[in-house]
């Protein structure tokens, strides 16, 4: 086939397959926001133990019982890139998880909000104390209920140096961030360095004015669960429920990465987490998924549009290990 009838196959494919895959069309121009006006301050975590319940079952959507691995802790074989479906655990949480019990050792209080909400995906990190004391790495995800932020580093072996209660330092940079040339799409929990590796990994804004951007998988909002309804979502995540077989085998979804950036389609997070027809919302996969009703992988919302003004191309590696540790 000669060369340009092959290109203009791939494109007719490309843009019969949906419009989450529709192909650039024209240069793309840089992301511009705020970045000189964006606050940058130091805020604390400690490494969680691990936790779990009293009996520690749990009911799976099929009506069966399991005892499970769970959050907290240091998860040493999956990390960022590695499967968030094919594991043997519940809610687990890749790499390092940390938390801040505030002044009254309470989840809910000030500082434990101010650590989950203000730590951005991105963010670097410093260990402060511990074997493994000045060593640095990023912010991969948030999970709302335990109030955990997740970090991992670009060498798996520091986290063997690390023990539960080990402090780290988060350099919180991010939050207050306002496009200015992406029409009404919201930027959350993102940073500027992520900003910076997207950006070189294709991201832009299209000639009509359009967040492009690269995307692992392609989420229905039909499917997501827990986290829903609540008042924002600039901190947490909320859930990919995974137990029809049928959408998971249609999206790939049984190929989901801790890391991956995705796109979830009619869903709106501009003030809470919605179904909206024709929005888009953009995240990243930070824990991994469940067997319990209404939950599964967990998706921190990185960007949203309540117009759909955002335009996701596929790209397998859309994950923070390539955008972040590589």
């Amino acid at each position: 086939m000669h060369k340009s009838l092959l290109i203009q196959s791939l494109l007719t494919v490309l843009l019969l397959s949906g419009s989450h895959l529709t192909a650039r069309q024209g240069p793309l121009t840089a992301v511009e926001y705020n970045k000189d006006y964006l606050v940058r301050m130091a805020v604390v975590g400690r490494i969680a133990e691990a936790r779990l319940s009293n009996p520690p079952y749990r009911l799976g959507a099929d009506g069966n019982v399991r005892i499970l691995p769970a959050t907290g802790s240091i998860t040493y074989n999956f990390r960022t890139g590695d499967s968030a479906v094919n594991l043997a655990g519940d809610h687990v949480e890749p790499a390092v998880t940390l938390y801040n019990p505030g002044s009254t050792n309470d989840r809910s209080s000030g500082e434990s909000r101010g650590f989950n909400v203000l730590s951005c995906i991105g963010n670097e990190v410093r260990v402060l104390s511990g074997d493994a004391a000045g060593a640095r790495g990023y912010v991969i995800g948030k999970h709302g209920g335990s109030e955990h932020v997740m970090v991992d580093f670009t060498d798996g072996e520091v986290l063997n140096l690390m023990s539960p209660g080990d402090r780290m330092q988060v350099y919180a940079y991010g939050v207050g961030m306002e496009l200015l040339n992406a029409g009404d799409v919201k930027a959350m929990s993102m940073s500027p360095r992520l900003m910076e590796a997207l950006t070189e990994a294709g991201m832009g804004i299209s000639q009509d004015g359009k967040l492009h951007i690269g995307v692992a998988l392609v989420i229905p909002a039909k499917i997501m669960g827990s986290g829903l309804g609540a008042s924002h979502a600039y901190s947490g995540d909320y859930d990919i429920q995974l137990f029809d077989r049928e959408v998971v085998k249609k999206y790939g979804l049984d190929q989901m990465r801790f890391g991956d950036i995705v796109a979830i389609m009619d869903a709106d997070h501009s003030y809470g987490r919605i179904y909206k027809t024709g929005a888009v919302t953009i995240g990243v996969i930070t824990h991994s998924g469940s067997i319990i009703a209404g939950h599964g992988p967990g998706v921190t919302t990185l960007f949203t549009s309540s117009s759909g003004n955002i335009e996701p191309v596929i790209d397998p590696r859309a994950n923070l290990k390539y955008l972040l540790f590589e």
